[in-house]
């Protein structure tokens, strides 16, 4: 596919107003949230949950994208149509999770490098004949005593650079994830060296690999407080300490920024997504998001398994899409959390 077909469909992902809903757990991740709720992970109790988001009225309004895991893009709705297809028909561009997960890095004691590459090439056209138009690649960064090593930064860049050049060669756009984790006590400006360190890596790792910056996008950590730091960062500190750090790292030839939540709870990754967006200053990319558990956690807990709470947990997911889709326009309040929200159903 042409370079020019691949920044189509990346500036199609970051539309104003519009962002990626994350459900591509595997299946370890969402047995634990499953659990949480008392529901059996089941390979049929995860599409019919699945299956209850994507087919959430009026939702395209607000979501893009949503990134699958492998299971999901082979699965079908109720009414046998592929789940793929469901979203099509909405407007709403399918994508897939193609990285293997992170695991152990030879040599650095308590970091991680992330795995896949072997056949990925094969995979990647398999999964662009069943519907994906972009992929998806995490590297775990965490912070720690004498952690990140520049080791750790720079496998993880190169791994992170391969996926992005194979993902383009199928005809996919890739979506670059090194998410600098918010686990410990670190401060927000030790968060903002380290995301700086990655960013600069990862960046001339992708030019090294030729990977057309155009035909991408990035999913980063905001520069947050570690969550168990006592100083907290409220959302315009966060807001000027990203944009800053991403102006210093992040070319503008990037089509967009989607965010990862991280572990944010839901009201606070949209106020921090919506303090980026209200600044004053005009940024040089779409400042978007890709949340899993900020969008999914009032759904989840509004449908429990149960047919009888499938229209309350669409309600609950349309409302938070809503209100993510205002904070990409820098207009959300927290006043909006109140207002009540139909699928029209």
């Amino acid at each position: 596919m042409a370079g020019s077909d691949l920044n189509a469909i990346a500036n199609a992902i970051v539309a104003p107003g519009k962002g990626i809903l994350a459900a591509d757990e595997s299946h370890s991740t969402i047995q634990k949230r499953f659990e949480s709720i008392d529901v059996e992970s089941t390979e049929d109790s995860r599409r019919a949950y699945r299956q209850m988001l994507f087919t959430t009225p009026g939702v395209s309004d607000f979501i893009s994208g949503v990134i699958l895991f492998d299971e999901t893009i082979r699965q079908k709705a109720d009414d046998g149509a592929p789940l793929v297809q469901i979203l099509t028909q909405q407007g709403i561009i399918p994508g897939i999770k193609v990285d293997k997960g992170a695991k152990a890095l030879a040599g650095a004691s308590n970091e991680k490098v992330t795995e896949g590459l072997d056949g990925l090439r094969d995979r990647l056209n398999e999964y662009h004949k069943l519907g994906a138009r972009f992929t998806k690649w995490r590297a775990v960064i965490a912070i720690g005593d004498g952690i990140p090593s520049q080791y750790c930064i720079d496998a993880n860049a190169h791994a992170l650079a391969r996926f992005a050049a194979l993902s383009q060669e199928a005809g996919l756009v890739p979506i670059v994830e090194p998410e600098v984790l918010m686990d410990g006590d670190h401060t927000i400006e030790r968060c903002y060296e380290v995301t700086e360190a990655t960013l600069h890596s990862v960046f001339n790792a992708l030019y090294e690999q030729r990977v057309v910056l155009e035909a991408s996008l990035l999913k980063p950590n905001m520069v947050l407080s570690g969550k168990d730091c006592p100083q907290q960062a409220t959302p315009e500190e966060v807001a000027e300490a990203t944009v800053r750090c991403f102006k210093r790292t992040v070319p503008a030839a990037v089509p967009g920024i989607v965010f990862l939540s991280g572990g944010q709870s839901n009201e606070i990754a949209t106020a921090n997504l919506n303090a980026m967006n209200a600044m004053d200053a005009a940024h040089p990319w779409q400042l978007s998001f890709s949340y899993g558990r900020a969008l999914q956690e009032p759904p989840l807990k509004a449908w429990r398994g149960d047919a009888a709470n499938v229209e309350r947990a669409k309600q609950a997911f349309l409302h938070r899409a809503k209100c993510n889709g205002a904070a990409r326009y820098g207009k959300y309040t927290p006043a909006m959390e109140q207002e009540p929200v139909s699928t029209g159903a």
